[in-house]
């Protein structure tokens, strides 16, 4: 990146230059786009090149419908509750939504019951899913062991239970007792996020991350990024911000400044477990005279809800996301409690991981695959 010097260097200073570089980029403060086009030397340079090729992959746009073409024709007249953590959380809104979507076109009653982040609204809101007595539960981003009792009268009733984010991975669960959980695999997610920030930076960069612990799928999630980013020697991760997602209104302003005051331009990158902590830094990161596409460059390590592409769509504050595909998902969730009450095992499918940046977005403002609306109506004949 620097210029030849035209002067000789002192022996020490070389000394002082080569410990530096064996050193690697421990400051965490590179520039990750050098004003002369070059890249700053990688930290970890296998490690970037696989990170590139994971990426690349990660963001083709073309991906065909990998999920099930086959399962019972939907039966008719069902109702279902939908108990949301939160419907302030746009991943579990956008996944709501979905349900009712496809609710509608298998001809099935959705209620959306609003636990608004708290335990105690949670569990009124399941107390009244249970009371509609429904023909399923949905647990929308939740952990169900803090409504184990709920949980278990709904067991009891034979109702069964699908989760959304409710446990750490995919599939069938007996403890807690689901019949299936829908959700990308956090390893997945987690990988492909921190390998955005390793690809990005070149293997330079210093970064936060975002979590709340409470949700055993986002701790995981977080965790997993932090010893994806590991495997890099340049890349320092300098803080792990613990801000329930019910809390991150509140509370992201206040974490964002302190942020700034301990680290400065040591931090160049973030990785969040949702969007929505970015929605909350925005503002924070604007009146500190951060421009918009500059660092810290931040990638949301779930959801993809609209404000999320149109941050990322307009480089403001956010550079990428890795979108669940919402809608897509509350039609799974449909598919597997047909399934559920056809008598026949859930598909187990989860849908492979995708990233969104400005470069391959389109200018929308979701993620949709193709050809699940078609895959479900063929398969429930309708």
């Amino acid at each position: 990146m620097h210029p030849v010097r035209k002067a000789p260097v002192p022996a020490a200073v070389l000394l002082v230059l080569a410990a530096l570089t064996v050193a690697g980029c421990e400051s965490g403060s590179p520039d990750p786009t050098p004003p002369d086009g070059e890249s700053a030397e990688s930290g970890c340079p296998t490690v970037v090149d696989a990170a590139r090729e994971a990426v690349e992959e990660a963001q083709d746009v073309d991906a065909t419908w990998s999920g099930p073409t086959t399962g019972p024709a939907a039966v008719s007249g069902q109702r279902i509750a939908f108990v949301a953590q939160t419907m302030t959380n746009p991943g579990v809104a956008g996944v709501a939504r979905g349900v009712q979507e496809a609710g509608q076109v298998v001809g099935w009653d959705v209620q959306v019951l609003n636990g608004r982040g708290t335990a105690e609204g949670i569990g009124a809101a399941f107390d009244e899913a249970i009371a509609l007595d429904p023909d399923g539960i949905v647990i929308g981003g939740f952990d169900p062991a803090s409504t184990a009792e709920q949980v278990q009268r709904a067991d009891e009733a034979g109702i069964p239970l699908i989760g959304w984010h409710a446990v750490a991975q995919p599939g069938p669960s007996q403890d807690p007792a689901l019949f299936t959980n829908i959700t990308s695999r956090a390893e997945d997610v987690a990988r492909i996020s921190a390998d955005w920030i390793i690809a990005d930076s070149n293997g330079n960069a210093g970064v936060v991350l975002f979590t709340d612990a409470s949700i055993p799928f986002a701790r995981q999630k977080s965790d997993l990024i932090e010893r994806e980013l590991e495997t890099c020697s340049g890349i320092t991760v300098l803080s792990s911000q613990d801000i329930p997602i019910g809390e991150a209104n509140a509370r992201t302003p206040d974490e964002i400044t302190a942020l700034l005051d301990r680290f400065g331009d040591r931090w160049t990158h973030s990785a969040a477990i949702n969007d929505l902590y970015f929605d909350h830094a925005a503002p924070v990161l604007r009146a500190a005279g951060i421009e918009g596409d500059g660092a810290p460059f931040n990638i949301g390590a779930g959801d993809g809800d609209p404000s999320a592409f149109e941050r990322v769509n307009g480089r403001e504050y956010q550079a990428a996301t890795v979108p669940e595909p919402l809608t897509e998902q509350g039609w799974q969730i449909i598919d597997e409690f047909n399934r559920a009450f056809a008598g026949q095992p859930a598909s187990e499918y989860v849908a492979p991981v995708h990233v969104t940046t400005a470069a391959n977005s389109g200018g929308a403002v979701f993620w949709d695959s193709d050809g699940y609306r078609e895959a479900y109506r063929q398969i429930w004949g309708r």
